[in-house]
């Protein structure tokens, strides 16, 4: 059963100059002290990252209480981006998850004071294997510091907490370095924004990074397309059929030659000069429309629309043949946009 805390009758009421003045102040504490790390970006952290690169197995990330909230999210970030990387809770280590380090991989512990138990406790085990080790402190003379072949300094001038006793500073710049080492290691490795969508396949940014044209669009008999002497009641006929509010008007040969669309219909209507029963496709379409590759990702084709102010495009291969189309509708669909 879940029970609500009532305010006490006595309990002061916010005051919003002093809420306001005190996020303020942490925000601007942990800003510096992500600003102080800069110049800490060294000889040390380039050796970190050629550990790394060089690692054969996968970098295993640890760290107690709020540094192991932070290590789980360097470990993701290292993970998504290119380097193989997973969190162990140092404290499960020491029961049995210690098997999940490999000589082959290395090790980056994160510890604000670099005394914290539950990792001392695993190094000898580590050091026995001849796993390397990294380590982000905020103390550069404390012993996991000085059993790691490298530290780097996270240390911070003071928490954003007023007693200095909750980690808040201390742990954002232990973030931002992790982040600092995911996104150097991104660059050296080349890994492009393809690889990235790989490692996100279920979310929006997979979605826009991996779908193709060829994915979402209408193909071979669903393709509205006319021949250049086609009527405009054979045009209107197969844009009513196809259902995508245009028709390609093609050769012989399949290969482009104009679009006939809403658009165009209505401008028609209100032409008096033109004589809607005689009139033919090839009067009223308009030539060298907007066309896509197959090959080419959906997300494109959304720009492409929004850009010139249109809802459909057809696509077309190197040949200038009609190989598909699709309108803003089949990209909602897909999530796309």
């Amino acid at each position: 059963m879940n029970a609500r805390t009532a305010p006490h009758a006595d309990q002061p009421l916010v005051n919003a100059d002093t809420v306001v003045r005190s996020a303020r102040t942490v925000i601007a504490t942990e800003a510096a002290a992500i600003r102080a790390l800069e110049a800490r970006v060294d000889a040390a952290f380039v050796t970190a990252c050629q550990m790394i690169l060089q690692c054969k197995g996968r970098v295993v990330v640890s760290g107690m209480g709020k540094s192991g909230h932070i290590a789980r999210k360097v470990a993701a970030t290292l993970a998504s981006t290119g380097t193989p990387s997973f969190f162990v809770h140092p404290g499960e280590a020491s029961h049995g998850d210690l098997g999940m380090i490999q000589p082959d991989d290395i090790l980056l512990a994160i510890s604000y004071s670099g005394e914290t138990d539950e990792l001392l406790f695993i190094l000898p085990a580590i050091k026995r294997q001849g796993i390397p080790l990294i380590s982000i402190t905020g103390n550069p003379k404390s012993s996991l510091a000085n059993q790691a072949e490298v530290n780097l300094d996270a240390n911070v001038t003071c928490e954003a907490c007023p007693h200095g006793l909750a980690p808040t500073a201390s742990t954002t710049a232990a973030l931002v370095m992790g982040d600092a080492l995911a996104v150097a290691l991104l660059e050296a490795r080349g890994f492009t924004s393809d690889d990235f969508a790989r490692s996100h396949p279920a979310g929006s940014l997979g979605r826009r990074l991996l779908l193709r044209i060829s994915d979402v669009m209408h193909s071979g008999a669903d393709v509205p397309r006319v021949s250049l002497g086609a009527s405009l009641s054979e045009a209107l006929v197969e844009m009513t059929r196809k259902h995508l509010g245009m028709t390609a008007v093609v050769d012989a040969e399949d290969r482009l030659l104009g679009v006939f669309t809403d658009g165009d219909l209505r401008r028609a209507l209100d032409d008096e000069g033109v004589d809607l029963r005689g009139a033919t496709v090839a009067q009223l379409m308009t030539r060298g429309p907007k066309t896509i590759g197959p090959d080419k990702l959906a997300g494109e084709a959304a720009q492409v629309m929004e850009r010139h102010g249109i809802h459909s495009l057809l696509v077309a291969d190197d040949d200038g043949r009609v190989v598909g189309a699709l309108n803003i509708h089949d990209l909602l669909r897909a999530r796309v946009v």
